[in-house]
């Protein structure tokens, strides 16, 4: 069964068709058959995908009951005070629902490859990584918000203990067994 990771361009669909959107979609970037997106990561969010063919997989990694951890590095624009990490790594009540504790610090700026459309802050930008356990539609965004911090860009860096790593945008390799091994032992 085969399971890729992709290094998800700005602006790409995470899934395969376009349905009419006009959007650049995984086809474009992946010829495998029958696989399909662990998860997602919106349009405007870049990084780490992982896709397969294994239904039960994708179930766990999607399933916030499994615990699996996604890091994003997240580029806000506002001032990411101690009380405001506090909130977000506590958890914060959206809408309709109460997000689960996640860990939230402020680092230093990573080295990331630069974005098609460059990111045009109004204010002081900092860097946080965002450690989930769950991903709700927008969560990171509707979070940063929440607690006055504009979220900017948004680039997952890991699934558990599978990393990026170095591999270009735009890009896919096979997940190697024994990461597909630590994978499946943690969901």
């Amino acid at each position: 069964m085969p399971t890729i990771l992709f290094n998800k361009p700005y602006g790409v669909l995470s899934q395969f068709t376009d349905e009419g959107t006009g959007h650049p979609t995984l086809k474009q970037f992946i010829n495998v058959p029958n696989v399909y997106a662990a998860g997602r990561l919106d349009r405007d969010s870049e990084g780490l995908l992982l896709l397969t063919d294994d239904g039960s997989l994708i179930k766990n990694l999607t399933d916030p009951k499994q615990h699996i951890e996604k890091t994003y590095y997240v580029l806000i624009e506002g001032e990411p005070t101690p009380q405001k990490l506090n909130q977000l790594s506590s958890g914060i009540q959206l809408k309709d629902f109460f997000t689960a504790p996640a860990l939230a610090r402020l680092i230093p700026a990573p080295s990331l490859p630069a974005r098609p459309k460059p990111v045009t802050p109004h204010g002081p930008t900092h860097w946080l990584e965002i450690k989930l356990r769950e991903g709700k539609k927008r969560q990171i965004r509707h979070m940063t918000a929440a607690v006055g911090l504009f979220t900017l860009r948004i680039f997952r860096t890991a699934i558990g203990e599978i990393q990026l790593g170095d591999l270009e945008v735009g890009k896919w390799r096979d997940v190697n067994p024994k990461e597909l091994a630590k994978l499946i032992a943690k969901s």
